[in-house]
């Protein structure tokens, strides 16, 4: 079906606890969302039917719509005929935990991390890397593979014409370990071989007879250059084609898709991705879970994805402490506090993980701790999304300076255009200036960049709506899934002390001037309603930069929010005072500032 026939989209997500459905209508030219179900995911016992739950979310989106679409036999009527049915029915999935993989390559810093940022960008939960050059033994490497029990491995290698005795070496690791997949045992594990063509008949020989063995295009063809693509189409291939026929009730709902059945990363990824293609803009979106916290970015027209598989706020939420340590989520906390009492709270969110805030302490603490989850995850994120390590570059002397040397990230907060958040924590704090307080903290936007939070997690099914039907995505992304939060404007740079003049902001909206002088260690709100856009002449103080040069004033585009503008003069790098009593008198001030509380 044509994208202009369609006049309704029905699109569930199968989560790990819960099915989600939304229902898509055209209104005119536009497409918007018109309601929206849930109901508990049915994949594991007694169930062990995921159908079950999809029908469940889309008989409540029936009763709020007050229209038919399940028929009489239990399936979603497609395509729509009169008031009945939908043109387009489409879904994703990570029930059962997702798409788990493991990777390898000859070396972990090259090759070995081209392969991880193919699977992460397909989706993937990265298991492990195994490499030549990652310091275990055979035996090791073929104890670790039995033991992980992954959907599918991807092995990759070599350049193209290179040489084949590494590659050779990893697929007689794997062949060893005899890997059994984690879902089903009648069946054979999924392997996708994306290295060195030379190597194809010895990869053949040792892993075709024990394996479902599918040889693609190198991701790595040359040094200077990778070729993710073909991967990450056989790995949603190989998703659908084996892990998901797998799950219970999966082939049922294939039978009922439109499009393939897609991972929700990958989806949230494609989201992203076509809105940073479409608007020519460097985005970045996360999505903090319970257990985990996906980073999306897409910078130099490049998506990256990571997976920070143990920073969580509820399962993995004494991962989160035990990485940053305690003084570091205690910097955000505005009251003095007891180490133990600390302690205490966050194992009762790991025990009790559905449980919410009760009181406006424990709110704050959570907080606190959502800041140095996202802040870990994003530091993890910086350190996969970087140019190819190993190779050459003819370099000047303003190279030398030049932050994209290889192996250096490609995160550029300078030019990053839009942070969208997502996750309960973000998308269901309180009040919104919460969400936006939560993202300034924890990723340090510099110069002027737009905040979003996604209102009620449905990137994954416009994502996967995106793929074949873009504009109905897009414009449901725009217009119902993102609340703008507003801007935030950070100058690069610190002063002596604190009270020193940081930036100068004027602009005119709604007819009035407004001019607002900042002071370095402030941060200020000023309201700016939603869909206000305006020019505003930013002028730096002599220390602080906007992106001409120090004190050089620089004129850029605003828009406002259900927050409004938020003038962060903070300084970048940001420091928070070490004294106990100082810290807690400046966050006490930010907050009265913001509101981020009642009072």
């Amino acid at each position: 079906m044509s994208e202009k026939e369609i006049r309704s989209v029905l699109a569930t997500d199968c989560g790990s606890t819960t099915t989600k459905a939304i229902l898509i209508e055209k209104q005119g030219d536009t497409y918007r969302l018109i309601v929206r179900g849930e109901a508990p995911t049915t994949v594991e016992a007694p169930f062990e039917d995921v159908t079950n739950g999809v029908l469940n979310a889309v008989m409540e989106v029936e009763e709020l719509r007050g229209r038919k679409i399940i028929d009489d036999d239990g399936r979603i009527i497609t395509p729509q005929n009169g008031d009945e049915g939908v043109d387009v029915y489409l879904s994703t999935s990570s029930a059962g935990g997702g798409l788990q993989m493991m990777v390898s390559g000859v070396v972990k810093q090259m090759t070995g991390e081209s392969a991880e940022r193919a699977a992460l960008g397909a989706g993937a939960i990265v298991m492990d890397v195994i490499a030549s050059n990652d310091g275990r033994a055979p035996h090791e490497k073929i104890k670790r593979i039995r033991q992980l029990r992954p959907d599918m491995i991807l092995v990759s290698g070599g350049i193209d014409g290179g040489a084949i005795s590494h590659v050779a070496e990893i697929a007689e690791v794997i062949a060893a370990a005899e890997p059994r997949p984690r879902l089903g045992s009648d069946y054979n594990l999924p392997i996708i071989y994306a290295g060195n063509i030379k190597a194809r008949d010895i990869v053949k020989d040792r892993l075709g007879k024990k394996s479902s063995l599918v040889i693609t295009d190198n991701i790595r063809p040359v040094l200077e250059r990778e070729n993710l693509m073909p991967a990450r189409h056989k790995i949603h291939d190989l998703f659908m084609e084996h892990v998901m026929a797998q799950a219970p009730g999966y082939k049922k709902l294939m039978g009922w898709t439109s499009l393939p059945i897609m991972p929700t990363p990958a989806a949230v990824g494609y989201i992203i991705e076509t809105i940073a293609k479409q608007q020519d803009i460097e985005v970045m979106g996360v999505d903090i879970g319970g257990a985990t916290t996906d980073i999306f970015s897409v910078f130099q027209g490049i998506f990256n994805r990571t997976v920070s598989a143990n920073l969580g706020m509820s399962y993995s939420i004494s991962n989160v402490l035990a990485e940053t340590g305690l003084d570091n989520v205690m910097r955000w906390v505005p009251f003095d506090m007891d180490e133990a009492d600390l302690r205490d709270r966050i194992k009762n969110k790991m025990i009790r993980p559905t449980t919410i805030p009760h009181s406006l302490a424990e709110l704050k603490v959570e907080q606190a701790i959502a800041r140095e989850a996202l802040r870990l995850a994003f530091e993890q994120h910086k350190s996969l999304a970087v140019g190819l390590k190993g190779v050459q570059q003819e370099r000047t002397i303003s190279d030398a300076f030049d932050q994209k040397s290889s192996g250096a990230t490609i995160i550029d907060l300078k030019k990053l255009n839009l942070l969208v958040g997502s996750g309960g924590v973000l998308s269901h704090a309180p009040r919104r200036v919460q969400a936006a307080s939560m993202l300034v903290d924890s990723f340090l936007p510099e110069y002027v960049t737009r905040l979003a939070v996604d209102s009620i997690f449905m990137m994954p099914q416009l994502g996967v709506l995106a793929s074949e039907y873009p504009k109905p995505a897009t414009d449901v992304f725009e217009k119902d899934c993102l609340i703008h939060l507003g801007c935030c404007i950070a100058p690069v740079g610190n002063a002596k002390k604190l009270g020193d003049p940081c930036v100068t902001v004027e602009y005119n909206v709604k007819g009035e001037h407004i001019k607002r002088e900042v002071a370095y260690g402030d941060l200020v709100l000023i309201p700016m309603d939603a869909g206000e856009e305006t020019k505003a002449t930013i002028t730096p103080s002599k220390r602080f930069d906007m992106g001409l040069g120090k004190g050089k004033e620089v004129t850029k585009k605003i828009s406002g929010g259900v927050v409004g503008l938020l003038i962060d003069a903070r300084g970048r790098p940001f420091t928070m005072p070490t004294d106990s009593a100082e810290r807690i008198k400046r966050l006490t001030a930010w907050e009265i500032e913001l509101g981020l509380y009642p009072r």
